[in-house]
């Protein structure tokens, strides 16, 4: 299978043309969620992100196995290898078992990630489910001589490490620059180095969350999963592994000498990692406080919204800048969003009302007959989602000229025009019409009654009654419709 998709490589950070290393099979794994909190706005960008690649990759006729942990033990408050818990630590206050935390929210993620159109993956583990796997990574690494152990715990030891190979090479750091970074922290305590990373916690008595271990009864270090389950699932080497840019130091970074100091060779060909949504150039994150939960933006309960935001609108927001650019969050960006998805999925609605014509003009002809090839160039060029956007919003004033009879489409370029619409906005981009059943009912009846007085408008018009036909136009215009008389019949639309 040729490729004409091209990604942008973190590792390499240059743009490669994607190839499989067992095409048309596709491995891909992404860093999902530490379940301790209610989603927010944060989680929603790689989720989104790494759906549009999901996606992509199946339409273009990969078989893709897609692999996004849930992290429910290992991720300590402090740094990666100090503190409390994060689950541990919500159980406690709540008085709670952690698992019914991690159950939980890990219910209120798919509950936001199904309102946001964001497929499941093929696979989602949980760290808590690999803990074998995990001692057997660290007792690899033990083996080849990159960890040891201090007090129970084991750690890497990245001066023995970088000797052989090169510690930093996703982040660009080198060792000393990681050396002089951990100087700032107080004593070395168990590691050798204060630039060692934990891959088992010794626990301590307090502790809730252990296992027991040839080394103590303990916990695996955040690091630990990913690496392990990666391997279990999608093989030694696979091709994709996604992230936030966040991640890429020191989660990433640690990954990539896991995996090289337990099997001798990389595991990931392709690092891919989407850039930060920030509130007013700060990240948003629970670590800073200003994070807003996707719950709050779909109920318009917070502080900093001025009301509440659809599900579509957000996923729109999200794919409306290029994955690796940063997002600024204003509540003019998300009206903005909203206004595009409301225009974008209107016109996909108006599909069905144009009349096709035995030719096209030729401005539709060329827009229509170019759109397709136009939104494919974009998505193999890294996922350009703004542009392919763009050409869908080109297409949308095509169809709203079509609707107003100011331009015709012949029947072959309507069934193109319609297919392409479907398949880059609903099918790629995952977007879709928000309406609850409810909703569907009302409007469909809301839609029959408009129809109704346009009839009786009509009865009027043929009787000569033209008193009675030009009050139903005023009244219907004073409500806020728009009813135009066409040569093909009557069109209307609620102007908002």
């Amino acid at each position: 299978m040729e490729s004409r998709l091209v990604i942008y490589n973190t590792l390499t950070r240059q743009k490669e043309r994607f190839e499989p290393l067992h095409a048309p099979n596709v491995g891909m794994y992404v860093c999902g969620p530490t379940v301790y909190g209610d989603p927010h706005l944060g989680h929603a960008r790689p989720a989104i992100t790494f759906d549009l690649v999901f996606r992509y990759l199946k339409h273009l006729g990969y078989k893709v196995r897609y692999v996004r942990n849930i992290t429910d033990v290992g991720h300590l408050e402090h740094d990666a290898d100090e503190g409390e818990d994060k689950i541990a630590k919500k159980a406690r206050l709540e008085q709670l078992e952690p698992m019914e935390i991690a159950q939980y929210y890990t219910n209120r993620y798919h509950q936001a990630m199904d309102a946001l159109n964001v497929l499941r993956p093929s696979i989602e583990p949980h760290a808590t489910g690999h803990i074998i796997e995990q001692q057997q990574l660290v007792q690899q690494i033990l083996d080849n001589g990159f960890a040891y152990e201090s007090n129970g715990s084991i750690y890497f030891d990245i001066e023995a490490y970088n000797k052989q190979y090169k510690y930093g090479i996703l982040s660009g750091r080198s060792l000393e620059n990681i050396k002089d970074a951990s100087r700032e922290l107080d004593g070395v305590g168990e590691k050798r180095n204060q630039a060692d990373f934990a891959l088992w916690k010794k626990a301590q008595p307090e502790h809730i969350m252990r296992w027991p271990s040839p080394w103590s009864d303990g916990f695996p270090g955040w690091h630990c999963e990913c690496t392990a389950m990666g391997r279990k699932y999608l093989g030694e080497e696979f091709d994709i592994h996604g992230g936030g840019l966040d991640l890429v130091f020191p989660h990433h970074e640690c990954e990539i000498a896991q995996a090289q100091a337990s099997m001798g060779h990389q595991a990931v060909k392709y690092w891919m990692h989407n850039n930060m949504l920030t509130i007013n150039g700060q990240k948003m994150g629970k670590s800073y406080n200003n994070f807003i939960t996707l719950e709050q933006f779909f109920t318009g309960n917070h502080p900093l919204l001025e009301k509440a935001y659809s599900p579509m609108t957000i996923r729109f927001f999200v794919l409306s800048a290029h994955y690796r650019g940063t997002v600024d969050f204003s509540n003019e960006a998300l009206v903005a969003a909203e206004k595009g998805l409301e225009k974008l999925m209107n016109a996909i609605a108006d599909l069905s009302r144009i009349a096709v014509s035995p030719q096209c003009d030729a401005e539709t002809e060329r827009i229509v007959k170019s759109l397709r090839q136009k939104c494919y160039d974009a998505m193999n060029d890294d996922f350009a989602t703004p542009q392919v956007i763009s050409y869908l919003f080109e297409a949308c004033t095509v169809i709203n000229k079509l609707v107003d009879h100011k331009a015709t489409i012949c029947a072959d370029c309507m069934k193109e025009l319609s297919e392409v619409m479907h398949l880059f906005a609903i099918d790629i981009l995952g977007l879709k019409a928000e309406k609850s059943g409810s909703n569907d009912s009302r409007e469909e009846a809301f839609g029959k009654v408009v129809d109704m007085v346009l009839e009786l408008r009509a009865k009027a018009k043929a009787d000569k009654d033209w008193a009675t036909s030009d009050k139903i136009r005023d009244e219907l215009a004073a409500a806020g419709f728009e009813v135009k008389d066409t040569k093909d019949g009557v069109t209307w639309k609620l102007n908002k």
